[in-house]
Protein backbone atom coordinates (compact mmCIF):
# COMPACT_ATOMS: atom_id res chain seq x y z
CA UNK A 1 0.00 0.00 0.00
CA UNK A 2 1.40 3.63 -0.74
CA UNK A 3 2.30 5.73 2.25
CA UNK A 4 -0.81 7.94 3.86
CA UNK A 5 -0.79 11.62 3.03
CA UNK A 6 0.92 14.42 4.85
CA UNK A 7 -2.59 15.31 6.20
CA UNK A 8 -4.56 13.09 7.89
CA UNK A 9 -8.43 12.45 7.50
CA UNK A 10 -9.19 13.22 11.18
CA UNK A 11 -6.76 13.96 14.19
CA UNK A 12 -7.61 13.73 17.81
CA UNK A 13 -4.79 14.71 20.27
CA UNK A 14 -4.74 14.48 24.14
CA UNK A 15 -8.89 13.27 24.47
CA UNK A 16 -9.87 12.33 27.52
CA UNK A 17 -13.71 11.70 28.81
CA UNK A 18 -15.15 10.59 32.02
CA UNK A 19 -18.70 8.69 32.23
CA UNK A 20 -20.72 8.21 35.43
CA UNK A 21 -17.38 9.05 37.54
CA UNK A 22 -15.31 6.56 35.83
CA UNK A 23 -11.91 7.55 32.95
CA UNK A 24 -13.36 5.97 29.76
CA UNK A 25 -10.59 7.69 27.43
CA UNK A 26 -7.22 8.85 29.10
CA UNK A 27 -4.82 11.04 26.98
CA UNK A 28 -5.59 9.25 23.55
CA UNK A 29 -4.26 10.18 20.36
CA UNK A 30 -5.38 8.76 17.08
CA UNK A 31 -5.26 9.76 13.51
CA UNK A 32 -5.87 8.26 10.33
CA UNK A 33 -4.60 8.90 6.70
CA UNK A 34 -6.20 8.29 3.10
CA UNK A 35 -6.12 5.09 2.09
CA UNK A 36 -5.05 3.89 5.90
CA UNK A 37 -7.07 1.26 8.12
CA UNK A 38 -6.76 1.71 11.21
CA UNK A 39 -7.84 -0.69 13.96
CA UNK A 40 -8.67 -0.28 17.34
CA UNK A 41 -8.42 -3.53 20.07
CA UNK A 42 -8.81 -3.57 23.56
CA UNK A 43 -11.02 -5.65 25.94
CA UNK A 44 -14.35 -5.29 26.84
CA UNK A 45 -15.38 -1.46 28.36
CA UNK A 46 -11.75 -0.07 26.90
CA UNK A 47 -13.27 3.00 25.41
CA UNK A 48 -13.37 1.91 21.67
CA UNK A 49 -17.11 2.60 21.25
CA UNK A 50 -16.99 5.88 23.08
CA UNK A 51 -13.52 7.39 21.21
CA UNK A 52 -15.81 6.20 18.15
CA UNK A 53 -18.62 8.79 19.24
CA UNK A 54 -16.15 11.47 20.46
CA UNK A 55 -14.46 11.37 17.46
CA UNK A 56 -17.79 11.67 15.13
CA UNK A 57 -19.26 14.28 17.17
CA UNK A 58 -21.62 12.19 18.97
CA UNK A 59 -20.13 12.17 22.40
CA UNK A 60 -18.11 15.59 23.76
CA UNK A 61 -14.60 14.75 25.25
CA UNK A 62 -13.82 16.34 28.54
CA UNK A 63 -10.52 17.83 27.45
CA UNK A 64 -8.39 17.21 24.21
CA UNK A 65 -8.65 18.19 20.38
CA UNK A 66 -9.90 16.87 17.05
CA UNK A 67 -8.88 18.22 13.88
CA UNK A 68 -11.35 16.92 10.74
CA UNK A 69 -10.61 17.51 6.67
CA UNK A 70 -12.44 20.10 5.75
CA UNK A 71 -15.61 18.69 3.82
CA UNK A 72 -14.79 15.52 5.24
CA UNK A 73 -17.74 13.04 4.00
CA UNK A 74 -17.62 9.83 6.86
CA UNK A 75 -19.89 6.98 6.55
CA UNK A 76 -20.71 5.08 9.74
CA UNK A 77 -21.63 1.34 10.21
CA UNK A 78 -22.70 0.95 14.34
CA UNK A 79 -22.11 -1.75 16.23
CA UNK A 80 -26.02 -2.46 16.86
CA UNK A 81 -28.52 -1.00 14.97
CA UNK A 82 -31.81 -1.95 16.34
CA UNK A 83 -34.99 -2.17 13.23
CA UNK A 84 -38.23 -3.72 14.49
CA UNK A 85 -38.14 -7.17 12.29
CA UNK A 86 -42.31 -6.76 12.27
CA UNK A 87 -41.69 -3.85 9.81
CA UNK A 88 -42.14 -4.72 6.16
CA UNK A 89 -39.21 -3.94 4.96
CA UNK A 90 -37.18 -4.94 2.21
CA UNK A 91 -33.10 -4.49 2.05
CA UNK A 92 -33.53 -1.54 -0.72
CA UNK A 93 -36.30 -0.16 1.11
CA UNK A 94 -34.18 0.79 4.07
CA UNK A 95 -31.38 1.52 2.13
CA UNK A 96 -33.27 4.54 0.65
CA UNK A 97 -34.54 5.37 4.51
CA UNK A 98 -30.77 6.74 4.48
CA UNK A 99 -32.57 9.66 2.76
CA UNK A 100 -31.04 11.47 -0.28
CA UNK A 101 -29.41 8.32 -2.12
CA UNK A 102 -29.60 8.39 -5.94
CA UNK A 103 -29.88 5.48 -7.45
CA UNK A 104 -26.23 5.19 -8.90
CA UNK A 105 -25.04 5.75 -4.78
CA UNK A 106 -27.34 2.69 -4.39
CA UNK A 107 -26.29 0.84 -6.72
CA UNK A 108 -22.26 1.52 -6.75
CA UNK A 109 -22.91 0.66 -2.47
CA UNK A 110 -24.65 -2.65 -3.31
CA UNK A 111 -21.95 -3.45 -6.01
CA UNK A 112 -19.20 -3.19 -3.42
CA UNK A 113 -20.68 -4.73 -0.60
CA UNK A 114 -22.14 -7.52 -2.54
CA UNK A 115 -25.68 -7.45 -1.75
CA UNK A 116 -27.31 -6.92 -5.01
CA UNK A 117 -28.96 -10.29 -4.90
CA UNK A 118 -30.57 -9.36 -1.36
CA UNK A 119 -32.38 -5.85 -2.38
CA UNK A 120 -35.67 -7.02 -2.59
CA UNK A 121 -35.55 -9.78 0.16
CA UNK A 122 -37.71 -8.72 3.14
CA UNK A 123 -34.82 -7.66 5.88
CA UNK A 124 -36.16 -9.82 8.42
CA UNK A 125 -35.14 -12.81 6.49
CA UNK A 126 -31.44 -11.52 5.96
CA UNK A 127 -28.97 -13.76 7.90
CA UNK A 128 -26.87 -11.90 10.41
CA UNK A 129 -23.55 -11.84 7.81
CA UNK A 130 -26.30 -10.50 5.17
CA UNK A 131 -27.26 -7.84 7.61
CA UNK A 132 -23.45 -6.76 8.36
CA UNK A 133 -23.05 -6.47 4.28
CA UNK A 134 -26.16 -4.32 4.52
CA UNK A 135 -24.81 -1.76 6.92
CA UNK A 136 -21.31 -1.52 5.43
CA UNK A 137 -23.89 -0.42 2.10
CA UNK A 138 -25.36 2.12 4.24
CA UNK A 139 -22.20 3.46 5.79
CA UNK A 140 -20.94 3.25 1.52
CA UNK A 141 -24.08 5.16 -0.26
CA UNK A 142 -22.43 8.96 0.61
CA UNK A 143 -19.29 7.64 -0.76
CA UNK A 144 -17.05 8.46 1.97
CA UNK A 145 -13.36 9.88 2.69
CA UNK A 146 -13.44 8.06 6.20
CA UNK A 147 -15.47 4.89 6.72
CA UNK A 148 -15.70 4.19 10.61
CA UNK A 149 -16.70 0.68 11.09
CA UNK A 150 -17.96 -0.74 15.24
CA UNK A 151 -16.95 -4.43 15.41
CA UNK A 152 -18.36 -4.58 11.81
CA UNK A 153 -17.87 -8.65 11.80
CA UNK A 154 -20.13 -8.99 15.18
CA UNK A 155 -22.12 -12.19 14.97
CA UNK A 156 -20.59 -13.22 11.77
CA UNK A 157 -18.67 -16.88 11.59
CA UNK A 158 -14.91 -16.90 11.33
CA UNK A 159 -15.37 -18.05 7.62
CA UNK A 160 -17.64 -14.63 6.73
CA UNK A 161 -15.66 -12.70 9.14
CA UNK A 162 -11.97 -12.94 6.86
CA UNK A 163 -14.57 -12.67 4.14
CA UNK A 164 -15.92 -9.26 5.33
CA UNK A 165 -12.67 -7.97 6.45
CA UNK A 166 -11.19 -8.27 2.83
CA UNK A 167 -14.28 -6.75 1.38
CA UNK A 168 -13.45 -3.84 3.34
CA UNK A 169 -10.09 -3.86 2.70
CA UNK A 170 -11.25 -3.99 -1.27
CA UNK A 171 -13.70 -0.95 -0.32
CA UNK A 172 -10.92 0.98 0.48
CA UNK A 173 -8.58 0.49 -2.51
CA UNK A 174 -11.26 1.22 -4.68
CA UNK A 175 -12.49 4.67 -2.73
CA UNK A 176 -8.86 5.35 -1.54
CA UNK A 177 -10.78 5.99 1.86
CA UNK A 178 -9.53 5.89 5.15
CA UNK A 179 -11.42 3.26 7.78
CA UNK A 180 -11.46 3.25 11.38
CA UNK A 181 -12.64 0.28 12.73
CA UNK A 182 -13.11 -1.55 16.03
CA UNK A 183 -12.23 -5.10 16.66
CA UNK A 184 -11.70 -7.30 19.70
CA UNK A 185 -10.00 -10.00 17.32
CA UNK A 186 -6.83 -8.45 15.76
CA UNK A 187 -5.87 -12.26 14.36
CA UNK A 188 -8.79 -12.25 12.55
CA UNK A 189 -8.10 -8.28 10.83
CA UNK A 190 -4.08 -8.68 10.43
CA UNK A 191 -4.22 -9.06 6.90
CA UNK A 192 -6.15 -6.02 6.50
CA UNK A 193 -5.41 -3.97 8.90
CA UNK A 194 -1.92 -1.01 8.03
CA UNK A 195 -2.03 0.18 12.17
CA UNK A 196 -3.48 -0.99 15.36
CA UNK A 197 -4.34 0.97 18.53
CA UNK A 198 -4.83 -1.30 21.68
CA UNK A 199 -6.69 0.76 23.89
CA UNK A 200 -7.47 -0.05 27.53
CA UNK A 201 -8.73 3.46 28.49
CA UNK A 202 -5.43 4.83 27.21
CA UNK A 203 -2.98 3.64 24.24
CA UNK A 204 -1.36 0.81 26.08
CA UNK A 205 1.11 0.09 22.61
CA UNK A 206 0.60 1.42 18.77
CA UNK A 207 2.07 0.56 15.27
CA UNK A 208 1.97 -2.50 12.92
CA UNK A 209 -0.08 -5.38 13.67
CA UNK A 210 2.08 -8.05 13.67
CA UNK A 211 4.68 -6.30 16.24
CA UNK A 212 1.38 -5.31 18.55
CA UNK A 213 0.36 -8.55 18.62
CA UNK A 214 3.78 -9.45 20.27
CA UNK A 215 4.04 -6.57 22.69
CA UNK A 216 3.82 -7.08 26.05
CA UNK A 217 0.91 -4.75 27.30
CA UNK A 218 -1.09 -6.80 24.18
CA UNK A 219 0.17 -9.83 25.26
CA UNK A 220 -0.92 -8.56 29.54
CA UNK A 221 -4.49 -7.83 28.15
CA UNK A 222 -5.49 -10.89 25.76
CA UNK A 223 -3.34 -13.61 27.47
CA UNK A 224 -0.50 -14.87 25.30
CA UNK A 225 0.32 -15.03 21.64
CA UNK A 226 -2.22 -15.10 19.05
CA UNK A 227 -2.99 -18.41 17.60
CA UNK A 228 -3.50 -19.29 14.30
CA UNK A 229 -2.13 -15.90 13.20
CA UNK A 230 -0.29 -17.32 9.78
CA UNK A 231 -3.63 -17.79 8.70
CA UNK A 232 -4.42 -14.54 8.57
CA UNK A 233 -1.73 -12.66 7.29
CA UNK A 234 0.74 -12.87 4.71
CA UNK A 235 3.42 -15.33 4.44
CA UNK A 236 6.91 -13.85 5.11
CA UNK A 237 10.22 -15.25 6.85
CA UNK A 238 10.53 -11.61 8.93
CA UNK A 239 8.90 -9.84 11.43
CA UNK A 240 8.26 -6.45 11.61
CA UNK A 241 8.53 -3.60 14.78
CA UNK A 242 5.99 -0.86 14.97
CA UNK A 243 6.33 0.88 12.68
CA UNK A 244 5.93 -1.90 10.01
CA UNK A 245 9.50 -2.02 9.01
CA UNK A 246 11.39 -5.20 8.16
CA UNK A 247 13.41 -6.44 11.36
CA UNK A 248 16.52 -8.64 10.02
CA UNK A 249 17.36 -12.22 11.18
CA UNK A 250 20.53 -10.41 13.21
CA UNK A 251 18.52 -7.63 14.85
CA UNK A 252 15.98 -9.23 16.89
CA UNK A 253 15.97 -7.67 20.40
CA UNK A 254 14.67 -9.13 23.47
CA UNK A 255 17.72 -11.62 23.26
CA UNK A 256 15.55 -14.29 21.93
CA UNK A 257 13.61 -15.57 18.53
CA UNK A 258 10.17 -14.63 17.96
CA UNK A 259 7.54 -16.92 16.35
CA UNK A 260 7.17 -15.75 12.79
CA UNK A 261 3.53 -15.53 10.92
Amino acid sequence: MAEPATNPLISASKLCLHLAGRAVLDNVDVQVHAGEIVTLVGPNGSGKTSLLRVLLGLQAADSGSIQRRPGLKVGYMPQRLHVDRVLPLTVQRFLLLAGNVTDDALQRACQRSGIEPLLQKPLQAVSGGEFQRVLLARALLRKPDLLVLDEPAQGVDINGQQQLYKLIAQVRTELGCGVLMVSHDLHLVMAATDHVLCLNTHICCTGHPSAVSRHPEYLKLFGGPLEGLAVYTHHHDHTHDLHGDVVQEDHKHCGHDHDHG
